[in-house]
């Protein structure tokens, strides 16, 4: 029976890994490190509640709401040893997936945005997630995080002030 939770998990594990990165990569604004560090965080809460699992209808959706919440915890215990960098390292090369200054733009006006914005918008646009469910995962009422994502896309249009037209219609 364990062997069997344990080959579950590690099939779990593989096919989410991806997304989950994706995801904390867009929370973090693009560091990579810290992004793979509440991945690890998140797989490892994961596996210790493995066995319960079977009261959750949706492990993935339930990993997606432990990874935004270790994110949150990291940003409130975060001290003041860490600073974030004003720009972006430059990258070589072009990715086939998009246009690579684009997303640096994107990622550096999302990673400008306090912590609880951009997982309201990390969450809602994103993942693609309801206004409820959203509301779950932060633990507040679906009327604030209305209010949030109201306020966190006026904000992420003031840090962006027309860049991204000039990347756009280039």
């Amino acid at each position: 029976m364990r062997r069997a939770a344990t080959e579950a998990y590690k099939q779990f594990a593989a096919a989410r890994a991806g997304q989950l990165f994706r995801s904390a990569c867009l929370l973090v604004g693009g560091d990579t490190h810290l992004a793979e560090d509440l991945v690890q965080e998140t797989l490892g809460r994961m596996y210790v509640v493995w066995g319960r699992m079977g009261k959750v209808d949706n492990p993935a959706g339930y990993a997606q709401t432990v990874l935004v919440r270790i994110f949150l915890t990291h940003q409130r215990r975060r001290s003041s040893r860490e600073s974030p960098a004003a720009d972006l390292p430059d990258r070589a090369g072009r990715d086939s997936s998009g246009d690579a200054s684009l997303r640096v733009t994107l990622l550096a006006a999302l990673s400008a945005l306090p912590p609880k914005d951009r997982a309201v918008l990390v969450l809602r646009y994103w993942e693609d997630r309801s206004v409820e469910e959203t509301a779950a995962v932060l633990q507040s009422s679906p009327g604030a995080v209305r209010t949030r994502t109201t306020r966190a896309l006026a904000r992420l249009r003031r840090e962006l002030d027309g860049s991204l037209v000039d990347l756009v219609a280039g």
